[in-house]
């Protein structure tokens, strides 16, 4: 069975190869693209609660003027 899905005479084939390098290219563009968000997500999540370190409960019962 295992020799009749990478090929009955042989090891993979070139395409074979080249699109298992490709994925693999592509799995590690996502996971920079994943590490790269993550990065900025917790960029601003610590803005967000500097920021609401500095508002009080008093803040929060007014209206917000538009």
């Amino acid at each position: 069975m295992a020799k009749a899905l990478v090929g009955y005479l042989g090891g993979p084939t070139s395409d074979q190869l080249r699109e298992t390098a490709a994925l693999r290219r592509r799995v590690a563009d996502l996971e920079n693209e994943v590490l790269r968000l993550k990065i900025e997500n917790d960029g601003l999540l610590a803005a967000l609660h500097e920021r609401m370190d500095h508002v009080s409960a008093s803040d929060l019962a007014q209206p917000v003027a538009h």
